[in-house]
């Protein structure tokens, strides 16, 4: 292969920048020429596509969002939006082609395969909601923003002797609610893997009421509704004041933590590696630090997996 492309889709996350820079950057050690999509799959359709250079990626690495910009197409879910696709990429000579999204862009990934276009996938979103890797990219940088918001919240709940209760994203995934939860010492964490009964929530906050806790954190992932109806139901069985913050999309956005940069440093440099040994229809991942890749079959068909392990720590934890 002589040249490639790369992508990104869906939603964006901090790292998609340093995944471009990585593909870009390694591509040009091999020899091979790197372009780059504009606007996801709305504009490999449209033929915005443009030569990248090793200066076009400089100084990105620690950015946040994605220089290649990202949308959403109803078109490319069509077998002629599709069609269009690949014969772009055929028109720009590109024999190979990089995506860095989510579940949803690795499944338009793999349409084009199914055409006979090689597609590599690179899983970034914030949501940690890909089989087959234990980290996507965006996930730490999400996190820390995540913890950085409640520790700041609870100096307010402390002040004030109230219950806060925060709504984070996640789609149908719990694992920024609790890994948030643990890491910032949240009393409750609700989230789609292991609701919790309101029952227990209220238990839960009696419980500290009894042993002299003046205030409460509770998280709870917007795949199991909203934190206002939580507080509403906790305000009418105690008669306490709540307060609800609803962080939404402040959690995308800023600068990659340190993690999120290796993580996609190293993504982004293996798919270029997998294209060129003449792989296609995978998707790069880690798992135990050791960067692997699996068949988007296999991947699109298992069901992300919470470890439950660090729920049950978490409860432990805050009694």
């Amino acid at each position: 292969m002589q040249k490639l492309a790369v992508l990104t889709s869906g939603g964006d996350s901090p790292g998609m920048n340093a995944a471009v820079r990585a593909a870009v950057r390694r591509a040009a050690y091999h020899g091979v020429q790197m372009y780059g999509v504009y606007h996801g799959y709305e504009g490999l359709m449209n033929g915005d596509i443009q030569e990248m250079s090793l200066g076009s990626v400089g100084d990105i690495i620690q950015r946040g969002g994605t220089i290649l910009y990202s949308a959403r197409s109803q078109e490319f879910k069509t077998e002629a939006g599709q069609q269009k696709a690949v014969e772009q990429l055929r028109t720009f000579g590109i024999e190979g082609l990089i995506v860095i999204g989510g579940d949803g862009s690795f499944r338009g990934a793999q349409k084009l395969t199914e055409k006979g276009f090689p597609t590599v996938g690179v899983p970034g979103t914030i949501d940690n909601d890909i089989p087959c890797t234990d980290f996507t990219i965006g996930f730490d940088t999400a996190l820390n923003t995540i913890v950085d918001a409640i520790d700041k919240i609870r100096d307010t709940a402390t002040s004030h002797e109230r219950t806060y209760i925060i709504e984070v994203m996640g789609r149908d995934a719990g694992d920024l609610a609790l890994w948030a939860g643990l890491a910032a010492g949240a009393e409750s964490i609700i989230i789609p893997e292991e609701p919790q009964d309101m029952n227990d929530i209220l238990e839960r906050l009696h419980a500290g009421q009894r042993r002299g806790k003046k205030h409460s954190i509770i998280i709870v992932a917007e795949g199991c509704g909203s934190a206002s109806s939580y507080a509403e139901a906790i305000t009418k069985a105690t008669g306490w004041e709540t307060r609800v913050t609803v962080l939404g999309h402040i959690q995308r956005g800023g600068s990659p933590t340190a993690m999120d940069r290796m993580l996609a440093s190293r993504m982004g440099a293996a798919a270029v590696d997998l294209l060129l040994e003449g792989k296609k229809d995978r998707m790069v991942g880690i798992k135990n630090n050791v960067i692997v890749d699996v068949d988007f079959k296999e991947a699109l068909a298992q069901k992300h997996q919470l470890d439950l392990s660090i729920y049950q720590l978490a409860r432990t934890l805050s009694i």
